[in-house]
């Protein structure tokens, strides 16, 4: 059964371990496995949003969920995440640096029950293509929201820094499309 505090807990215990990207990574897929379990703690998605579950320097653990063909540009974190769906698909498109700007670089989907972990340097940019709400867990090896890092505009693909309250403006306005 998923509790949201045993959860943080064995995620806290698991940035002690050897590789502690790959034991958060086992973590979230066990917890992805049943989704209603998830569901059960921490309701079925309603609204698109980025609900912060734990924050701390070194740990973030977000329940995000993305609204209807809602689109996030090229965007990196500067630190390792676990991404786990528990409800709907995510489209990631993956790109790395070429010189002047980006070149995409291959693409992931992820379905209920999957989980995906990314790398420090990793540049991603997520879709969620169904009609209904995608919900995951998201745990990244860091501050999310205190880490300086870099998005990228979606037509330029020109860098600038990561803008966090755009990025919730975006969420916001996918609900005003529910």
């Amino acid at each position: 059964m998923f509790q949201t505090d045993r959860f943080i807990e064995e995620c806290r215990n698991a940035l002690r371990e050897t590789n502690a990207h790959a034991a958060v990574r086992e973590l979230v897929d066990r917890a992805v496995r049943d989704p209603s379990q998830i569901m059960r703690a921490v309701g079925e998605p309603q609204r698109a949003g980025v609900n912060t579950i734990y924050k701390a320097d070194d740990l973030t653990i977000l329940n995000l969920c993305w609204g209807p063909h809602m689109d996030i540009h090229p965007h990196n974190h500067n630190m390792w995440a676990v991404i786990g769906i528990y409800a709907g698909r995510e489209q990631n498109m993956f790109y790395r640096r070429d010189g002047h700007g980006l070149v995409r670089h291959g693409t992931k989907e992820l379905n209920v029950s999957d989980t995906a972990p990314l790398g420090k340097n990793i540049i991603h940019a997520v879709t969620n293509p169904l009609d209904q709400i995608t919900a995951a867990l998201h745990v990244y090896g860091g501050d999310f929201f205190a880490t300086p890092r870099s998005e990228w505009d979606p037509k330029t693909l020109e860098e600038h820094p990561y803008d966090v309250e755009h990025t919730i403006q975006m969420f916001e306005a996918s609900n005003a499309r529910l």
